[in-house]
């Protein structure tokens, strides 16, 4: 059996080292999540797509979209959801799911302006080099009116809690990536990514400044994760 290459990008985002780590993890990527979330990954994918609305006939941009496995829940409302992702390897790991995928930059994302009814990406705009630049990009590709989801790690809320949680970020996480990941090295860079990312209300400031209007957050999981949701001025 051929060994899988370990590839772990760095905190500086460089967009080659995050397509290639991604590339690495493809393979058993949504399995790893299921298994380091407790099953709580089907949770969040349904809380975002309630956050979304998404209804027939709107047309959704599922950002980092991976494997697809988000796209497909997005498309439980009859919307006509495309997934975007910058890895090749994910792409190609979920290209037997019915949905259509584009290989993109969330920093130059290839699509018109004002294209979509709504723009989400989940727990993908931590590893973009430029986040703001991201948020400006979902912005222009988005309909006037049209809204965005970010569903991201976030900051635990109770005090007891975070500290549980960020030991089990550096060092439980590692070992249980270690038993099912194809990448386990990945996996530190995504504990290391986490402790680093703006807590809620620091993310929904910089979502307001990059232009989007009427900034609001909810925590899932205690503030494990948390969903921030805007919208493009006009009609």
């Amino acid at each position: 059996m051929a060994k899988t290459q370990s590839v772990r990008a760095s905190l500086d985002k460089q967009p080659h080292e995050v397509a290639s780590m991604f590339d690495g993890v493809a393979r058993r990527y949504d399995l790893t999540n299921t298994v380091i979330s407790a099953g709580q990954d089907r949770y969040w994918r349904w809380m975002t797509r309630r956050a979304i609305a998404p209804r027939p006939g709107e047309q959704i941009l599922d950002l980092a979209a991976g494997t697809g496995v988000s796209t497909v829940e997005l498309g439980k409302s009859g919307a006509w959801c495309v997934a975007a992702d910058f890895s090749q390897g994910m792409l190609a790991a979920g290209r037997f799911r019915k949905v259509p995928m584009v290989a993109g930059d969330a920093m130059a994302l290839p699509f018109a302006d004002n294209s979509f009814d709504a723009v989400t990406i989940s727990f993908g705009l931590r590893n973009v080099a430029d986040t703001d630049l991201a948020m400006r990009e979902m912005l222009r590709v988005t309909k006037p009116g049209g809204r965005l989801v970010i569903c991201e790690f976030s900051t635990p809320v109770i005090p007891v809690f975070k500290t549980i949680y960020m030991e089990y970020l550096m060092k439980a996480l590692p070992r249980v990536a270690r038993a099912v990941s194809s990448n386990p090295d990945a996996y530190v860079y995504l504990a290391e990514s986490i402790r680093a990312w703006p807590n809620q209300r620091q993310l929904g400031r910089r979502v307001a400044d990059a232009g989007w209007a009427g900034v609001k957050w909810r925590n899932l999981t205690g503030g494990v994760v948390a969903l921030h949701r805007g919208y493009k001025l006009g009609s």
